[in-house]
C-alpha cells in the first residue's frame, strides 16, 4: 500500500534508532533458521559473489514498474535515473509508472507473462508479495543484502518485512525478496488558516483533536477532507482510529498471532468512523470522491485536516506554503507517545526472470544509497533510512515536521503495520466493507464480522498447514 518509514546510510555498524513498533514481533516471529535471510535453503540468487558492475553488461534496458506518480516521490526516481545513466550510458532505463491501485491491478499480469519486467515495486503482505513469491515471480536478493550491506544500512525490522519464509507460507521472516526506498506513515495533515479562523491550535491530544471537529463543522468549516474512490484511502483512515484504540494487539493480528478482528477495538474504530461521516465531519458522498482530488480539495483550503500519508506532502506543500502543517495523530495524553499506521513504502524487487538482475541490483542499491536519501530529502520525501540532508531541514517547515514525526514514532514504536498485509484477500475485504461503514450501510457489528470471517478462515488454514508441515 501506499498502500504505511533515522541515521546516516554511510556509517555501517553505527546503531539504527530505536526498533519500529513492529520489530520485537518481527524478531519473536523466527522459528527456524533464516529469520535474517541468512539461513534461508538457496537464500539469494545464486550467482552474485562480488558487487556487480553495470558498466560490464554491454547495452542494456532495464524495464522497471513503479507507482511513484506524486510530485515528490515522482522528482526523485526521475533524478536518480538520470543520475543512474549518465553514470552508466550503456544501460537504459524503460520506466513504466501507474498509480497505485493500476498497478496492482496490472502487475500480476505483467510478471507473469513472456516479456516480464526487471524491475518492480511489490506491496509487501499477503496479497501481492508472498503471492509472487509462492508463485516463482520474484528473486530472493539474500546475497545482495550482504554484498551491498544492505543488512547493516536498514534496520532488521524495516528488511524483515520484505522477507517471505522458504515455504511461501509467512511474511516477516525467511528470504529478502525487496528493499524498500522510503519510509512512511499516516499523518494529521492541518491547514493552520482554516485551523486559526475557528480559534483552534494543532492538537496536542487525540481528544484536542476530536473535541475540535465539532467547533469546525459548527464554524462552517469541513473537519476532515477525505476521498474514498479508489477504496484504499479509508484504510489508512481506519487504520488511525484502530490504532488509538488497540495498536499492540493490531501488530500481533497482523503478523497471523492475533486474535483477529472481531474485538471492541474494530468496532468502536468501525463506528467514529461512521459517525464522522454522519455528522459532517466528512464530505457527503465522500465514496464518491476521489483520493487526488480530495487532497487539492485540501491544498485549496478546503477542510481543516487530511489523514493521509506522508508521500503527500511534496504535493500539498507546493500550493499551501507556510500554512501547512504535519504530525503523527496526536497522543491520548500531551507528550506521550504517538502512534499510526506506517513503516515503509513498497519494496523495490527483482523478478525472477528479468534478463539483467545484476544491472536491477545495482539499480536498487542506487535508489537505496545514501546519496539517494539526500535527494529525497530535497524532493519533500521521508527516505527509510534518512541521511546528511534532512539534518539541514528546518525543523518548522513541514518537512522538518514530517522527519521529527518519524523520529518520534521510531523512538516510540509507534508504528503499526497496514491491517491489509493480514490475509491474501483482506486488502479487497477491508475496502469494500469500509465503503458500507462510510456510506452507513455497514453496521460495526457486521463490519467486525466480515473481517474476521476472512482473517480466521486465512489463519486456520495456516495453522493446519504448519501443523501438517512439523516442527519448524
Amino acid at each position: 500500500m501506499e498502500l504505511a518509514r533515522t541515521g546516516a546510510r554511510r556509517t555501517r555498524r553505527r546503531a539504527v534508532p530505536a526498533a519500529l513498533a513492529i520489530g520485537a514481533v518481527l524478531l519473536a516471529a523466527g522459528c527456524v533458521p533464516g529469520t535474517d535471510g541468512s539461513g534461508a535453503a538457496g537464500a539469494g540468487t545464486g550467482a552474485a559473489t562480488a558487487i556487480p558492475d553495470p558498466a560490464k553488461a554491454g547495452k542494456t534496458t532495464l524495464t522497471v514498474w513503479d507507482q511513484e506518480i506524486r510530485g515528490g516521490t515522482n522528482g526523485e526516481i526521475q533524478q536518480l535515473n538520470r543520475e543512474f545513466e549518465r553514470k552508466y550510458p550503456n544501460v537504459r532505463i524503460k520506466r513504466v509508472a501507474r498509480s497505485f491501485t493500476d498497478l496492482k491491478t496490472t502487475l500480476k499480469l505483467a510478471v507473469s507473462g513472456n516479456h516480464p519486467p526487471d524491475v518492480i515495486q511489490a506491496n509487501q503482505g499477503y496479497p501481492d508479495m508472498v503471492a509472487f513469491v509462492r508463485a516463482g515471480l520474484l528473486a530472493p536478493l539474500d546475497n545482495y543484502a550482504g554484498i551491498y550491506d544492505w543488512n547493516t544500512r536498514y534496520p532488521a525490522t524495516l528488511l524483515g518485512l520484505n522477507r517471505v519464509s522458504a515455504d511461501g507460507d509467512d511474511f516477516g521472516r525467511g528470504r529478502l525478496y525487496g528493499i524498500s526506498q522510503t519510509g512512511e506513515y499516516i499523518g494529521l495533515y492541518y491547514n493552520k488558516g482554516v485551523l486559526g479562523k475557528a480559534g483552534l491550535q494543532p492538537p496536542r491530544t487525540w481528544g484536542e483533536f476530536t473535541d475540535g471537529l465539532a467547533r469546525l463543522k459548527d464554524r462552517g468549516e469541513l473537519p476532515i477532507q477525505f476521498g474514498n474512490l479508489d477504496k484504499y484511502p479509508a484504510i489508512h483512515t481506519f487504520g488511525v482510529l484502530h490504532d488509538q484504540l488497540g495498536a499492540a494487539d493490531a501488530r500481533d493480528t497482523v503478523l497471523g498471532r492475533g486474535d483477529g478482528f472481531d474485538n471492541a477495538a474494530t468496532k468502536n474504530a468501525a463506528a467514529t468512523l461512521a459517525d464522522w461521516a454522519k455528522r459532517g465531519y466528512l464530505p457527503g458522498g465522500a465514496n464518491g470522491l476521489g483520493y487526488d482530488d480530495a487532497a487539492k480539495k485540501f491544498a485549496s483550503g478546503d477542510g481543516a485536516y487530511l489523514l493521509t500519508g506522508t508521500w503527500q506532502l511534496a504535493d500539498l506543500k507546493k500550493p499551501m506554503g507556510d500554512k501547512l502543517g504535519i504530525m503523527p495523530p496526536p497522543p491520548a495524553k500531551a507528550g506521550g507517545d504517538p502512534v499510526t499506521t506506517g513503516g515503509q513504502g513498497l519494496a523495490w524487487s527483482i523478478t525472477s526472470r528479468s534478463r539483467h538482475p545484476e544491472v536491477a541490483a545495482a539499480y536498487l542499491d542506487f535508489l537505496t544509497d545514501a546519496h539517494a536519501a539526500d535527494v529525497m530529502t530535497r524532493h519533500g520525501v521521508l527516505p527509510a533510512v534518512p541521511a546528511k540532508a534532512a539534518a539541514g531541514v528546518s525543523p518548522d517547515s513541514a518537512d522538518g515536521q514530517m522527519i521529527a514525526g518519524w523520529k518520534r514514532l521510531s523512538a516510540a514504536d509507534g508504528l503499526v503495520p497496514y491491517l491489509d498485509y493480514s490475509t491474501p484477500t483482506f486488502y479487497d475485504t477491508l475496502s469494500a466493507a469500509l465503503q458500507g461503514v462510510v456510506s452507513g450501510k455497514t453496521s460495526a457489528d457486521s463490519f467486525a464480522a466480515t473481517l474476521q470471517k476472512d482473517y480466521g478462515a486465512f489463519t486456520k488454514k495456516q495453522r493446519e498447514q504448519h501443523t501438517s508441515a512439523g516442527p519448524r
